[in-house]
């Protein structure tokens, strides 16, 4: 089984959860509603222990400890999409995020559960079951308020709409894509991409908003080969602060 392959995915998959952890976390005190408050705050907690599981498999697989790869390295070295690395602004487009993002991680959870590889066939297992909560709250705020007040849906549209092209962004095929195909290890992002329009088209049809037709969207790529926007590296140094004050520190 090709290590380098299964590495560059594992990596991909816990930046993602740790850079949108961190970012769910800075709703903390910040939510519109105290259950929201304390829904962002869960799922972050969540992210951040989904992220340091991943990263255990890969210390197994001879990384560093995960506290070394979380905190020391810098933006270009992360594989993240660059889509959880923006800023959360206003709540509207957080939720919109929360659910194009989580959508796809559900399904890629319950594909990554039938993995070859066995260690990360066993976690997925476990991480898709946590993972029904936050596509349960995504789907149903989105329902509410995609189908509320004129100001609510005229919200969440604008957010859907430029949160699209970076939700396409989720989807970059891996080098080793063809590797992760032919072992069994992942079914490929192009699988994951189809089934997650699917589901998108599902819940939106279920609301008064609106999508535009896929074929007109351009992905916004590059965070899987490290090419991040301005706002990864200050996010980085934020969340290390600790870490570089204590090294002994645990998560």
């Amino acid at each position: 089984m090709d290590d380098i392959a299964i590495k560059e995915l594992l990596y991909k998959i816990a930046d993602d959860q740790l850079i949108l952890g961190h970012r769910n976390s800075e709703w903390t005190g910040f939510g519109p509603l105290l259950e929201e408050d304390i829904a962002f705050s869960s799922m972050a907690q969540d992210k951040v222990g989904q992220s340091y599981a991943l990263y255990q498999i890969l210390h197994q697989l001879g990384e560093q400890a995960p506290d070394t790869v979380a905190f020391t390295r810098n933006a270009q070295q992360f594989h993240n999409t660059i889509f959880v690395e923006l800023p959360n602004g206003e709540y509207d487009f957080s939720l919109i995020r929360h659910f194009l993002f989580d959508t796809a991680e559900a399904l890629r959870f319950e594909m990554l559960s039938n993995s070859s590889f066995q260690p990360l066939a066993e976690l997925a297992r476990k991480i898709k079951g946590e993972l029904r909560y936050h596509t349960l709250h995504a789907n149903t705020w989105i329902k509410r308020l995609g189908s509320a007040t004129e100001e609510s849906i005229t919200r969440l549209q604008h957010s859907l709409d430029i949160a699209l092209p970076y939700a396409l962004g989720i989807f970059e095929e891996s080098p080793y894509e063809q590797t992760l195909i032919s072992e069994g290890i992942f079914a490929g992002e192009q699988v994951l991409l189809e089934r997650w329009k699917l589901q998108v088209e599902n819940s939106i049809h279920q609301t008064r908003l609106q999508l535009p037709l896929w074929q007109s969207i351009t992905p916004i790529v590059g965070g899987r080969s490290g090419k991040h926007t301005e706002h990864l590296q200050p996010l980085l140094d934020e969340m290390s602060e600790v870490f570089r004050i204590d090294p002994l520190a645990e998560w």
